[in-house]
């Protein structure tokens, strides 16, 4: 406990120094060529392939087309891919059973996709060609379940711990992979905790409970992995990131980054760590993106709160695979943005 009140002092003496170091960056939220007729809604995940293509989940609200039928997302969230100029590829997963409520998309070593959807409860692993090879959890039930809860609607969930053994998810929020290729989930809404599995989707262990005491989470809603296999977390109703070692051993926090609800590490022999704080509520969280050291010393810091280009909006998932060109998707903006920084 020293440690990590040590940790904390040390961090909060260079925070306010550190805000003052701006980053110049470029801005780019026009680049997407959207098919005619396709309105994404609110921009809820993004990542890129190892070609540069993206990837983009949204909840869209609407039913999606197929020539002259009409099939129905169970609630409107879809997939996107476009290629590295921001031409429009193809659609991906459409109709898909567990596509309910967009919360993140992620890509693998492998370039496999990996969409974790809020509203179903599953996460979902699409190969390169679009074809399914992996769902963990499942959708909620119409009819009364032991541990869930009657129905399929929030209220129906059951309380927080229910489906806690096995990749039973309670309103998950985003994935991660160490260099073994195990999976690890932060399952946040609901469960407070995190998840970890084999790279076959076998459950190993999970940690982690409501609460403020390290190790205890406030809505986790971000998760990353670094070279060594350490697991960050956005820990978002709690103010900070936390560290983990790869079997859920607490390492530190870092409270300087305001709220953090959106992180990433870029790869290469220098890691970075990103946090966005765009879910500001006070004078001291305006809405900028911070660049980070692993160890959590900020580098600097860019952008504000707002709507205008070089703003941000509830920004709720960052990809870093590049660490000075990053592609961010805002939720109350209904947009990504293509960040290049200087």
């Amino acid at each position: 406990m020293k440690r990590v009140v040590f940790s904390t002092v040390l961090l909060l003496a260079g925070a306010l120094a550190a805000r003052s170091q701006e980053i110049p960056f470029d801005a780019s939220s026009t680049f997407l060529a959207w098919p005619a007729g396709v309105y994404p809604g609110e921009m809820a995940g993004v990542a890129t392939t190892s070609k540069g293509h993206l990837l983009l989940y949204t909840r869209t609200g609407e039913a999606a087309t197929a020539g002259a039928s009409r099939i129905f997302t169970h609630g409107g969230s879809r997939l996107f891919e476009f290629d590295a100029a921001g031409k429009y590829v193809r659609e991906i997963g459409q109709g898909v059973y567990g596509f309910l409520f967009a919360q993140s998309v992620r890509t693998d070593a492998q370039d496999n996709i990996w969409v974790v959807d809020r509203g179903s409860d599953m996460i979902m692993k699409f190969d390169q060609q679009g074809r399914i090879l992996m769902t963990m959890s499942r959708k909620p039930e119409s009819v009364a379940m032991e541990g869930r809860g009657p129905g399929p609607g929030r209220a129906g969930r059951g309380p927080a711990g229910a489906g806690i053994n096995g990749d039973n998810f309670n309103r998950p929020t985003d994935i991660a992979w160490d260099a073994a290729g195990n999976i690890f989930v932060s399952d946040g809404y609901n469960n407070a905790r995190i998840a970890k599995f084999d790279k076959n989707g076998k459950f190993l262990k999970t940690w982690g409970a409501k609460g403020s005491d390290p190790g205890q989470f406030n809505m986790p809603n971000s998760i990353a992995t670094d070279a060594q296999g350490n697991v960050y977390v956005a820990d978002t109703g709690n103010k900070r990131i936390q560290v983990f070692d790869n079997n859920g051993a607490f390492k530190t926090q870092y409270v300087n980054a305001g709220s953090p609800a959106a992180i990433c590490i870029s790869p290469g022999a220098h890691q970075y760590l990103y946090s966005s704080n765009s879910n500001a509520t006070d004078s001291m969280d305006n809405g900028e993106i911070y660049r980070m050291e692993l160890d959590g010393k900020i580098v600097g810091r860019f952008g504000k709160a707002g709507k205008l280009v070089k703003e941000f909006g509830a920004v709720n998932q960052m990809d870093c695979r590049n660490p000075n060109t990053l592609h961010v998707a805002e939720v109350t903006n209904w947009r990504v943005q293509r960040i290049t920084l200087h």
